[in-house]
């Protein structure tokens, strides 16, 4: 308990220190304004602004680092070999559950409603000397300083790129590479339980062919939220993602994603490894899982998942199968599996943004931000439906079977702040039925 107060105090101080930065920063030039309004009107690309705004910087007067503000507040040297930005995340959500009398019966549970801090993060990222890549991020949503991204690394080595060791989530699944910040619906599909997550190691990932081809592979430790593990049960992981566009054109309004991923846990049953698979109802205030395989001594755990993504201009889809076969120590292997589907719109023709360094989703960017005055606009507004099934009974393992479905509007008022709204009709498989209302509240820089 003695370091969390310390956690707690070294991430403001580091907050405080960029704060200071950004506000004594000096005005942009009045070509960086103009190059702003060309990018966000869409009349140059990302690329070129950033082609031209160096040279913008370089006529200006010489100082050692530029502050300014770019989806979040960031400080560069002059010569490009040192960055730092202040990141963070704000998600409040809340609820509205309706379950009907066998549900609440079989759980032993009457359903309410509630609201939550689904996410409350900081952190501080950047590069040093351009080639040391760091990352410090905590999570304060459950009243602890949990580790989330943690890390130190290399980059632009010869043919294997990056490195990365310590505290990341490991290489695996489309829904789960993109961030919660970006992630169409408020909770990631059902069958995403199956991802290893974040976990301590070391993750080797680059990019190839101009960017079409992303490949990440690593090792990991299992560990808890302070990135710790040790002990007999000898469980580690080695996860694999590959991921191509076979098809990209508009700088990524339009597009095909192909990729499949693997992972194989490794344990020893007799030492006391476990695995256990259980989720909620994509709703993470969900008083109790709906499915839940319990303990399951193992000796070895396959993952494996194809993922495939769609975007043609406002129109999106994107589906994952997930396989999971258990070699179990002390009975038959078992498998299991899930699947999801969805596809999305956005009413005011922007489109899903796709990150080529991260094979993943990115940040959405309204055509104009929301406002009431002179620069009046109604931010982007998007529509989504979606399909996820889970199923965790195999053998001897009766953990479950549940099917959603999920209809869900977006509205970005700005790139950093979106409001969202998702229904959901949850089916739990030879139990009941339970309808869930629930809205988040989402700034992030």
């Amino acid at each position: 308990m003695g370091r969390r107060p310390l956690i707690v105090k070294l991430v403001i101080l580091g907050c405080a220190f960029l704060w200071t930065g950004f506000v004594t920063a000096q005005e942009k030039s009045v070509n960086e304004e103009i190059l702003d309004i060309l990018r966000d009107k869409g009349q140059i690309s990302e690329e070129k602004y950033e082609e031209l705004l160096k040279k913008a910087e370089a006529e200006k007067e010489p100082s050692t680092f530029r502050v300014y503000w770019k989806d979040g507040i960031r400080i560069d040297s002059r010569d490009g070999r040192f960055k730092f930005q202040l990141t963070g995340r704000i998600m409040n959500d809340w609820a509205v559950f309706s379950a009907d009398s066998d549900t609440e019966a079989f759980f032993n549970e009457n359903f309410g409603s509630g609201t939550e801090f689904r996410r409350a993060r900081l952190g501080l990222g950047g590069t040093i000397y351009d080639v040391l890549d760091f990352k410090a991020e905590y999570d304060f949503a459950d009243g602890d300083a949990d580790f989330k991204d943690m890390y130190v690394g290399l980059r632009k080595l010869p043919v294997i790129g990056h490195i990365k060791v310590g505290h990341k989530k490991e290489p695996f699944s489309l829904e789960d590479q993109t961030s919660s910040k970006y992630i169409t619906f408020m909770e990631r599909a059902l069958p995403t339980v199956f991802a290893p997550g974040y976990n301590t190691g070391v993750l080797f990932h680059n990019v190839e062919l101009d960017g079409r081809l992303f490949w990440g592979v690593g090792g990991f430790r299992e560990t808890d939220d302070f990135g710790e593990g040790f002990g007999e049960e000898d469980e580690y992981n080695i996860t694999a993602r590959v991921t191509g566009l076979p098809w990209y054109e508009q700088e990524g309004g339009r597009l095909l994603h192909l990729g499949i991923s693997y992972s194989h846990k490794f344990g020893d049953g007799d030492e006391g490894a476990t695995v256990r698979f259980r989720q909620r109802p994509e709703a993470h205030l969900s008083p109790v899982r709906f499915v839940d395989t319990t303990d399951i001594p193992t000796d070895g755990v396959d993952l494996v998942t194809p993922e495939a993504a769609l975007v043609f201009g406002p129109f999106s889809a994107q589906g994952e199968y997930f396989h999971a076969s258990v070699d179990r120590a002390n009975g038959s292997d078992v498998d299991f599996d899930g699947f999801y589907l969805f596809v999305s719109y956005f009413l005011t023709g922007e489109h899903r943004s796709y990150s080529k360094t991260k094979g993943a989703f990115d940040r959405v960017k309204p055509k104009q931000n929301f406002g009431l005055g002179k620069e009046r606009g109604w931010g982007a507004w998007e529509i989504a439906a979606r399909y996820s099934n889970l199923d965790l009974t195999d053998g001897s393992i009766s953990g479950g079977e549940l099917d959603d479905f999920t209809l869900g509007v977006n509205w970005y008022l700005y790139p950093n702040a979106r409001i969202m709204g998702n229904y959901i009709f949850a089916d739990l498989d030879d139990v009941g039925e339970t309808s869930i209302f629930q809205m988040r509240f989402q700034v992030d820089w």
